[in-house]
């Protein structure tokens, strides 16, 4: 690599370095104080950087705080395009979302405490849960794109993907509805697998 390719990846990992960093902030600092409480100036501050440095990663504070749930999105639909091209869409779906569960290098929502309190006040703070409906549509988007490719159709005169996502992405926001609701944070996968199951009786395993 020369050296302009060298300058370029070490400018990369500093600014991805950056945006974990303020979005671990926000997550921290909305948790403890709830989203009222904090402002876009106390999370530069915690993170170390000038309120004109977190504008250049996020638009809001919802933004920052909801960052690595965004990342999550990205992870399922990740898995999602890896899925053997012989499942079915609806199969690979619910598989794509095991494999974000089970993905040691990155762990979910059941094994990184914060998520658990963070979903729970998004739920009661009206920006806060538009935010996450935001990212919820967007990620539901790009797995739409992707099942209409696996399936070799088009999504916009065919609604097939649309429908097989809904219904997989309607299984899991059920899930995270009754884990939130409920007091056990290393309960998620199991509550997963029930909200699949009861999709549309035991899907078939692949």
């Amino acid at each position: 690599m020369n050296d302009a390719g060298t300058i370029e990846v070490r400018r990369s990992r500093k600014a991805r370095r950056t945006r974990e960093a303020l979005a671990e902030a926000a997550c921290t600092l909305v948790c403890d104080r709830g989203l009222k409480a904090v402002t876009v100036e106390d999370i530069a501050d915690r993170a170390d950087v000038t309120r004109r440095t977190f504008s250049r990663y996020f638009s809001s504070k919802e933004d920052a705080v909801l960052d690595s749930v965004r990342a999550d999105g990205d992870r399922i639909n990740a898995a999602l395009s890896a899925r053997p091209a012989d499942e079915p869409p609806l199969v690979a779906y619910r598989n794509a979302v095991d494999d974000w569960l089970t993905d040691d290098a990155h762990p979910a929502w059941h094994r990184r405490p914060q998520i658990f309190g963070l979903l729970r006040i998004a739920d009661r703070e009206p920006t806060l849960y538009a935010a996450f409906q935001h990212i919820r549509v967007e990620a539901q988007a790009d797995s739409i794109r992707i099942l209409a490719t696996r399936m070799g159709i088009d999504d916009e005169r065919d609604l097939r993907p649309a429908v097989l996502v809904g219904a997989g992405a309607g299984a899991l926001v059920a899930a995270q509805s009754a884990w939130v609701r409920g007091s056990h944070e290393d309960a998620l996968p199991g509550i997963v697998h029930a909200a699949f199951a009861a999709l549309n009786g035991e899907l078939p395993r692949s």
